[in-house]
């Protein structure tokens, strides 16, 4: 594993961290399974992992809480999101802060958060949904420093909305958060234009989610592809939406195929090519994909030919009703 720093905290983080929004609430989880996987991720020297309440009503949060339990020796670092207050995602522009983030509701749901995982504090809070405008309405960052001095969290994030990147650059050049999570992959590529910039220039971390754009950049997909009733993924992945994903995805197969890599490793290495990004936390539930996203750190950053060959997939993409 090789370890980046996160941004003005300083922290070493590794570079591929583990998103844990899957063993949460999706179809197919079991926690024993999870846990297993957790443990083969710390053994490899993965440190940063990124849950949130949302994932199960706390439920990741505390297979979180038992994992840093369980390697007393080792500096895990805890990465977790409060909910909006009207429980709607994505974000809307007309949202303000009372809708999401009143000063209660934060301070409510930290030490929630904290029961969940039966810890003491986490290292880094984030919202789990964000809206710039909201810069001008200081009481959020005020309770946030008071839970910091407390002791309680010990870096201050935001998520920011699916597909839009611009709407945390004034956050970031406020001086007032210490690190971001946005989607970043090789269709993703439009944090590139303002918000790393930005967080170049105020030493703010990046946290890159949804490295396999929820799948189709594993190369496992096809347009028939379906879930069991309730997964969150039915209602993503809606005809307009899953089959120009695959098309896509399809195109990239024998682009992998002819440079000797998987999908999944060409898509997490097309990330680590960029300095910017501090850590990517893709969702594991299983060993096997714990072992072979790790091993993309050892291989590190794609070569220059292939990465430039990539970044010609780009797609930009607008917000729509099902896209959360």
């Amino acid at each position: 594993m090789k370890y980046r720093r996160f941004g003005r905290m300083g922290w070493q983080v590794s570079a591929i961290g583990y998103g844990m929004w899957g063993m949460g609430g999706w179809t197919g989880s079991d926690d024993a399974e999870s846990l297993a996987a957790l443990q083969r991720a710390v053994d490899l020297g993965c440190n940063f992992y990124d849950t949130a309440w949302g994932y199960g009503a706390g439920h990741s949060e505390g297979l979180l809480g038992q994992q840093v339990r369980a390697n007393p020796g080792k500096r895990l670092y805890t990465a977790t999101k409060i909910p909006p207050k009207n429980f709607k995602w994505p974000s809307r522009r007309e949202f303000t802060l009372d809708d999401c983030f009143p000063p209660d509701h934060i301070e409510q749901y930290v030490h929630s958060s904290l029961e969940n995982a039966g810890l003491e504090s986490f290292d880094l809070i984030q919202f789990h949904t964000w809206e710039d405008s909201w810069i001008a309405d200081d009481r959020w960052v005020r309770k946030l420093d008071d839970l910091r001095r407390q002791g309680l969290i010990h870096a201050i994030g935001i998520s920011i909305n699916r597909w839009e990147p611009w709407n945390g650059v004034k956050a970031v050049k406020s001086g007032l958060i210490d690190a971001v999570q946005v989607i970043y992959n090789i269709f993703d590529q439009s944090p590139e234009d303002e918000l790393f910039p930005a967080c170049q220039a105020h030493d703010v971390a990046v946290i890159a989610r949804v490295p396999f754009d929820e799948g189709t950049l594993t190369g496992m997909l096809t347009k028939d592809s379906k879930w069991p009733e309730g997964d969150w993924r039915n209602t993503y992945f809606v005809p307009e939406n899953l089959i120009p994903a695959v098309e896509r995805a399809d195109r990239l197969k024998p682009i992998a195929a002819a440079a000797g890599l998987t999908m999944p490793e060409m898509a997490l290495r097309f990330i680590l090519n960029n300095p910017t990004v501090s850590t990517i936390i893709p969702g594991m539930r299983k060993i096997r994909n714990v072992e072979s996203n790790i091993a993309a750190s050892d291989a590190g950053p794609l070569q220059d030919e292939l990465h430039t060959q990539l970044r010609v997939f780009r797609w930009d993409r607008r917000p729509t009703e099902w896209s959360q």
